[in-house]
């Protein structure tokens, strides 16, 4: 799935093919997932059939800080407002819907059947009279902020983004403002290594938090899981990192004491 590559150079655009040229694009899929605790819904996650941003796949991580939002509900989740950036399915957002916020916006790259697609997932939300207020939007990270992200969120959701080395300026910027400034406001960063060998470019989002002047924060490590396979069993690099889900919680610094 990841190649071995280290460049950061952005993708070019490609021109238009006619429109017979490619085969259609593989059909939507479902999974899915129960939640761990009471009262234990199961949802049905729809998955588009292919993405160029990896949005058909339920990454490891995505289920690792789903299950950390429900276990840590009563701080996190429960009349919280909770932004979640590069979405994909929506799975962490879903869950806090399910378990009590005050209001979910769930965010992806501004790609219609992507946003269509967490629109549909919200629409199979379980019992759906007694979950949160729920909407989907496209949203480029480091951008103008849309009028339901214009008010600051107590939690800010990243989940498996930090391999894209070349936004994680975009990224810190986006947290910066659209992060609550009070003391337990949280950015949740949860994360691969899906290439091993470029780990310290992961953690260089991390270092950049802790050192940007203008909004600097506070990073704590929360958590660090091995699962049981990696996602992608024939990359290249060590097995064992490439199945660890690391967790951070991130907390505004000048507001710490």
């Amino acid at each position: 799935m990841f190649d071995d590559s280290d460049s950061e150079e952005p993708l070019p655009l490609l021109p238009d093919e006619p429109e017979d040229f490619l085969p259609p694009p593989p059909p939507a899929t479902t999974i899915t997932h129960a939640l761990t605790t009471v009262p234990y819904e199961t949802l049905t996650l729809r998955l588009v059939g292919h993405n160029p941003l990896w949005g058909h796949h339920l990454w490891n991580a995505g289920l690792v800080i789903s299950k950390y939002l429900e276990t840590n509900a009563a701080r996190l989740v429960q009349g919280k407002r909770v932004l979640e950036l590069g979405a994909g399915a929506g799975l962490p957002s879903l869950t806090c819907a399910l378990r009590g916020a005050a209001e979910v916006v769930v965010t992806d790259y501004p790609d219609a059947p992507l946003i269509d697609n967490l629109r549909i997932n919200i629409s199979s939300l379980p019992t759906r009279s007694s979950t949160s207020p729920i909407t989907a939007e496209g949203y480029l990270w480091g951008n103008t902020l849309a009028e339901s992200m214009a008010t600051p969120f107590d939690v800010v959701i990243l989940s498996d983004l930090l391999f894209n080395h070349s936004e994680h300026a975009k990224l810190l910027k986006t947290v910066q403002l659209t992060l609550r400034k009070s003391r337990d406001a949280r950015a949740l960063v949860f994360f691969t290594p899906h290439r091993p060998w470029l780990l310290e470019k992961d953690l260089e989002f991390l270092k950049n938090a802790e050192t940007e002047l203008e909004g600097r924060f506070t990073v704590e490590k929360v958590l660090e899981t091995l699962l049981e396979r990696p996602m992608f069993e024939e990359d290249k690099g060590d097995r064992d990192l490439r199945r660890t889900v690391y967790g951070y919680e991130l907390s505004w610094a000048d507001l710490a004491k």
